[in-house]
């Protein structure tokens, strides 16, 4: 946690050393949840290692996912934790799990104290907004072949982890489609 803290060369080692000392570390089991649908989102969590997926229930009743979280990164039901209102969205572990959690009161104390952690959560919020933009855009303007190339040009070693159905639902198409492009980028 120190080394991702420290690459983007904004809080003091006090600062850090400080965080460190505020964040929980938490174990979750495959199949676990973060949060589920209708609770409200009182914590952040940095993924030390493992894999999530977010998904939510469509109209039909259908899960559909829409998001993989992979080690190194940031997760939360974010609209939720910001607005303090139910989410809708259920985050679920797809492999075992280690995570460093932090509060939302831990959170809102660490920004009254110094100007560089509204720097530091700014960034992070910054990051994390363009990497649902550019989900969105490749989920609706790039076909299921480009966003399969996507996950394994950038994520390689997740696509052994996650189940054909939720990577199907991912991509928006069948299993069996699925299959077929599978089989034409391993020719």
């Amino acid at each position: 946690m120190r080394n991702y803290l420290q690459k983007f060369d904004i809080l003091t080692e006090n600062e850090i050393d400080l965080f460190e000392s505020k964040v929980r570390h938490k174990k979750l089991k495959k199949g676990d949840f973060f949060i589920k649908e209708n609770r409200i989102s009182k914590e952040v969590a940095f993924v030390v290692s493992g894999l999530f997926r977010s998904f939510y229930y469509s109209s039909s009743e259908e899960e559909v996912t829409y998001c993989f979280t992979f080690s190194n990164s940031f997760v939360s039901a974010y609209s939720s934790f910001l607005s303090q209102t139910k989410t809708v969205e259920n985050i679920q572990a797809l492999t075992d799990i280690e995570l460093l959690t932090i509060s939302r009161e831990e959170i809102l104390i660490l920004e009254e104290s110094s100007t560089n952690w509204l720097r530091f959560f700014k960034l992070i919020a910054e990051q994390e907004y363009i990497k649902m933009e550019k989900r969105v855009f490749l989920l609706q303007k790039e076909s299921a072949e480009k966003k399969y190339k996507d996950l394994l040009i950038n994520q390689p070693e997740y696509l052994q982890s996650i189940p054909l159905n939720f990577l199907s639902s991912y991509l928006g198409i069948t299993q069996r489609h699925l299959s077929r492009i599978r089989k034409t980028i391993t020719k």
